[in-house]
């Protein structure tokens, strides 16, 4: 139903991108559109510490005696397939490079430090593993060509179905090279829905000949704050729109009718998080509400070098509003699948700075690449996981310096991450969430001084690095792999639910034909699919996605690699 104006309750990447799609497309007023959030970055965010400029971050997670700077997470990129991520960036311009546009920007960096990850894999006394060589038994292989071969008419029948339990006869596949690369590279689990992990299958299936090395991946010239979500600010202002942070949307009025299905949003409650004041705004017939119905650092919380981060036992702010959406009608979806279970969505990251390049050097020399290229994943020798296999320990991403603009020439920024935080460290005997950032490193350098191949082993060093670290600080988030939670087709939204007049839901907790999620491609294909509904633009118009899974050359090119 074509409206005149939006209100959008979020302003993620999912919901900028909807709104430069009703500006652009649609011809709409960027005045017509407003924005209620608790942060204009969502889950894109990169600050350093002592100037981040978010009031509600900076109240809820005091920072005064920190400094260094902060990435909750990290984002990569493909052109081959994030097509309307790039359509979005080529629509605004970018805020380093003076005259490209942000999709220049990064084509520009990319061309120029193309990623060839030399050292995608590495384990204790053997140091860089060949992930060039798979590890996949027979039943392995059978299983995941059966995946791959699946069509989208019987994808139904994964639902409700976890990745152990789809590989449960033949459990070789959770300790194959195969399966290292592909859960560090994508923040997979065991416990994941088997379902996601044939849509990245049929999604991303020319990764099968060049996983080991990510020559696919693509980055951006600094953090994604920066470069993605910065751009679309500077832009969305610049058309009028208006952003009013600090809110967080609590509940609904629905219009009341006689058959009870109707979806048509009468009114917002929120609360200024600064004030604590509540705050009621009416929604009327002409305008639409665009939803980004669930965050994956949504109750996240920081530690710093001396102290862990603490757990918030908070359901979420938007998932929280989505449930009280649930409760009224029949059709949206099952919030509970992705925020009750954070024993399969939860995460450790950590981002450290350094006042000199010592670690940095020490890494280039341990992997032998330069920086930006690093994607390193450490591979545990003892069974850990309740499967009783070997896994990943940790990861870490050593970005091209400097990660962010303010950033020294002297200042290193490196991100890691645990992907099973309640898992205990090797060299610091405790679960990774109880670490503090100090201790965090202690381990890192730990698992480098067992891949270190050098004469002079880092061990020797790790009293300088621990002198040169400016801050490292950690961050608990209890939904960061939410969105791969074991599930069924029904238990998201769709972008516009059935009997819905005004409303759409737009994000990583969406129901999209295709689409893989935790992408920034997957975001933007929300928001441009609610922008094109409330104004009236054709379906047919929407940027035409590839389709590799259908492409005889890619298929063969992913069974010769397969069964090597």
């Amino acid at each position: 139903m074509q409206k005149k104006k939006a209100i959008m309750i979020g302003a993620g990447l999912a919901n900028m991108a909807a709104a430069v799609y009703l500006i652009q497309e649609g011809h709409w007023q960027g005045k017509d559109i407003t924005f209620y959030s608790l942060d204009d970055h969502g889950s894109n965010d990169g600050a350093p510490t002592e100037t981040v400029t978010d009031e509600y971050w900076n109240k809820n997670h005091p920072m005064d005696n920190q400094k260094g700077y902060l990435a909750r997470g990290g984002r990569m990129l493909n052109y081959r397939t994030y097509v309307d991520l790039m359509d979005l960036l080529d629509r605004i311009p970018s805020v380093t490079e003076p005259g490209m546009t942000a999709a220049e920007d990064t084509r520009d960096f990319d061309s120029k430090h193309p990623t060839f990850d030399k050292a995608r894999l590495m384990e204790g006394g053997k140091g860089i593993i060949d992930g060039g060589h798979l590890g996949l038994d027979t039943k392995s292989r059978m299983r995941l060509t059966k995946l791959i071969m699946m069509p989208d008419s019987e994808e139904e029948k994964l639902d409700n179905v976890t990745i152990a339990e789809y590989f449960a006869d033949s459990t070789a596949f959770f300790e194959s090279n195969f399966w290292f690369m592909w859960e560090t590279t994508f923040a997979f689990r065991t416990k994941s829905s088997a379902q996601e992990l044939r849509r990245y299958m049929h999604q991303m299936i020319y990764e099968f000949t060049q996983i080991e090395h990510l020559v696919g991946v693509n980055r951006t010239r600094y953090n994604q704050y920066e470069s993605i979500m910065l751009p679309l600010i500077q832009y969305l202002k610049q058309q009028g729109c208006q952003i009013v942070l600090n809110r967080r949307v609590v509940d609904w009025t629905f219009k009341d009718t006689p058959m009870q299905d109707e979806i048509t949003v009468t009114g917002l409650h929120m609360i200024h998080t600064d004030t604590e004041e509540e705050e009621y705004v009416p929604v009327d017939q002409d305008t639409a509400v665009i939803f980004t119905n669930g965050s994956i650092t949504d109750s996240a919380t920081l530690g710093d070098f001396d102290t862990p981060a603490a757990e918030n036992m908070d359901y979420g702010a938007a998932s929280g509003l989505w449930k009280k959406a649930t409760e009224r009608f029949y059709n949206l979806g099952n919030p509970d699948k992705f925020f009750a279970d954070r024993d399969a969505s939860e995460w450790v990251s950590f981002t450290l700075t350094t006042k000199n390049h010592l670690l940095l050097n020490e890494i280039t020399r341990i992997t032998t690449q330069e920086p930006g290229n690093a994607l390193n994943s450490f591979v545990s020798t003892t069974p850990i996981t309740p499967l009783n296999q070997k896994d990943v320990t940790m990861s870490i991403v050593v970005h091209h310096q400097p990660h962010f603009t303010t950033q020294k020439p002297n200042e290193t920024v490196i991100w890691g991450y645990f992907l099973y935080p309640r898992r205990r460290g090797e060299f610091v005997d405790k679960p990774y969430i109880e670490m503090t950032g100090k201790e965090m490193l202690e381990e890192l350098l730990g698992q480098l001084a067992k891949v270190d191949p050098g004469p002079v082993n880092i061990r020797e060093k790790a009293e300088a690095i621990m002198d040169s670290v400016i801050n490292n600080i950690p961050v608990y988030m209890p939904y960061a792999s939410a969105l791969f939670n074991n599930r069924a087709k029904s238990d998201r939204p769709t972008v516009i639910p059935a009997h819905s007049t005004n409303l759409a839901f737009t994000g990583e907790f969406v129901e999209q034909p295709y689409q893989m999620i935790f992408t920034e491609q997957s975001a933007v294909r929300s928001g441009e699919i609610a922008a094109f509904h409330f104004a009236g633009i054709p379906m047919s118009k929407l940027v035409k996605n590839p389709r590799y899974d259908k492409d005889l050359k890619t298929l063969a090119k992913a069974a010769k690699k397969l069964f090597q």
